[in-house]
């Protein structure tokens, strides 16, 4: 049983981990790449007292050593799902379940919205974990929107059970598919359909399918946990970073403005606090 799970793994989550060690807890990171940050691509960084003159990559260098030596764990992937059970939360990552006694998201922030029609058709349809959900589509048509190169094994898994696949990615493609795959450049506009998902309309044309798989680097937290109370698709926290749900915290650009590394760390330490006050008052 993990004591603190932090999902994420840019400075918000590094700094809750640091903190939750410091208070004798154990933890373990969920996260992407670290090379996904925005901050890791910095050319320059300045406004972090005590940083100046250096770059993302070289500030995370930094970071990554501070973790290596509390001996932190990083699991590099995604989570698409966390299930508030009795008094722990189940996590599914990578389609490997990890139980936690609480949970800081420190997710970051979105730059594009949602489909049209994406929220509506959740569990209608529309999927963000094809391990997860693959097999409701066996012999079927489906979309994928891609946004990542880790996506392509998701789309061959996909080619394997479904009838045929229309890969829509906003990246350079770099496996050879099935031919039953369709890589298709296009923009994906909305999706369309009565009660459950009925096609995708693009900026070319429409493409008939029976469900769409929306495989992004970031998802939305409040599709992550069910009853994630957000605002303006930030996480609504108080000054504790605490949420509406027992025992989850957030941090960092998740949160709100401003979007800035300062406010992230120090989030990260208020989260990691907060979470081990209300595992030790258990």
């Amino acid at each position: 049983m993990i004591d603190i799970a932090v999902i994420g793994s840019g400075p918000a989550g590094l700094s809750a981990a640091i903190n939750a060690r410091a208070r004798n807890k154990n933890v373990v990171i969920f996260g992407n790449k670290i090379d996904t940050s925005a901050l890791f691509k910095a050319k320059k960084v300045d406004n972090h007292l005590g940083f100046f003159d250096i770059n993302g990559k070289e500030m995370f260098d930094i970071f990554l050593r501070h973790i290596q030596k509390f001996e932190i764990t990083i699991k590099t992937g995604r989570v698409t799902q966390i299930l508030p059970l009795k008094d722990f939360f189940a996590i599914n990552f990578e389609n490997e379940i990890f139980n936690a006694k609480t949970i800081v998201l420190a997710v970051g922030s979105k730059k594009s919205k949602k489909l049209d029609g994406e929220e509506k058709f959740i569990g209608s349809g529309v999927s963000y974990c094809a391990t997860c959900d693959g097999m409701f589509y066996k012999n079927k048509s489906v979309v994928v929107i891609a946004d990542n190169l880790e996506a392509e094994s998701d789309v061959k898994f996909l080619s394997e059970i479904c009838k045929d696949v229309k890969y829509i990615p906003s990246y350079q493609v770099q496996s050879n598919f099935s031919q039953n795959v369709e890589i298709l450049n296009f923009k994906p506009k909305k999706i369309l359909g009565d009660k459950n998902v009925e096609a995708v309309e693009t900026s070319e044309k429409e493409i008939p399918c029976n469900g769409v798989f929306i495989l992004q680097e970031f998802i939305l937290p409040s599709d992550i946990i069910f009853g994630l109370e957000m605002q303006n698709n930030f996480v609504k926290i108080d000054r504790a970073c605490k949420t509406n749900l027992s025992g989850i915290f957030a941090a960092g650009d998740c949160t709100g403005w401003p979007l800035q590394l300062s406010k992230a760390i120090g989030e990260g330490q208020i989260a990691a606090q907060s979470a081990a006050r209300f595992i030790d008052s258990k």
